[in-house]
């Protein structure tokens, strides 16, 4: 049931923009979503599975939008740029995404374990949020491994790209930096244009 499954993330997303993940209730969950609450426990098993859920997912949207940020511009360093805007203003609109890149879990998030989890249910889905969440130290690895198979094209040998791993990784951890301490007037592009002037990039 994809679009119910879409309609309970979305309600629990919502849920918790309102209140502790604690004082979310999964019946209120469900009635949001306009399904049963069985319904509910089938899709996700519980509430950490909703949790997990939710969280994949928010994950999953900032990736996608990291794939967006690399593939729209022509030039390296834009591409690069747009990423790292992007990473700050990810990480400043949507705190469960803040709190997956930086690993600080407020009181008011869920705060599944990142490990895999055991699963009952046999959905494919349920299995998938089941499986490993990406730690701050994954999102390092993802996003960089995306900007070099983009910026490097397919078939690049490990060895031609050493230093454009290296280049892609600082500006990982340069936009990371920006989401724990933002710097003054939203100057990220800035601040990784000056680091990127003098990295190879190309």
């Amino acid at each position: 049931m994809p679009a119910a499954r879409e309609s309970l993330l979305d309600a629990a997303y919502t849920a918790l923009a309102r209140r502790p993940w604690s004082a979310v209730r999964m019946v209120d969950v469900a009635a949001a979503a306009g399904v049963s609450r069985q319904t509910l426990y089938n899709e996700f098993g519980s509430k950490d599975g909703l949790a997990r859920a939710l969280v994949r997912r928010e994950a999953d949207g900032y990736l996608a939008g990291v794939d967006r940020a690399l593939a729209g511009h022509a030039d390296p360093r834009d591409r690069l740029t747009a990423t790292a805007e992007w990473t700050l203003v990810s990480a400043r609109g949507n705190p469960l995404v803040r709190a997956m890149l930086t690993g600080c879990w407020g009181e008011r998030l869920p705060a599944p374990a990142l490990p895999a989890v055991p699963s009952g249910s046999a959905g494919p889905a349920q299995r998938r949020a089941d499986g490993p969440l990406p730690s701050p130290a994954d999102f390092v690895a993802l996003v960089r491994d995306r900007a070099v198979g983009l910026l490097a094209g397919p078939g690049a040998p490990r060895s031609d790209t050493a230093e454009l791993a290296r280049t892609c990784e600082l500006v990982v951890r340069l936009a990371l930096s920006c989401v724990t301490a933002p710097p003054a007037d939203d100057g990220v592009a800035d601040l990784v244009r000056g680091a990127l002037y003098r990295q190879p990039v190309s």
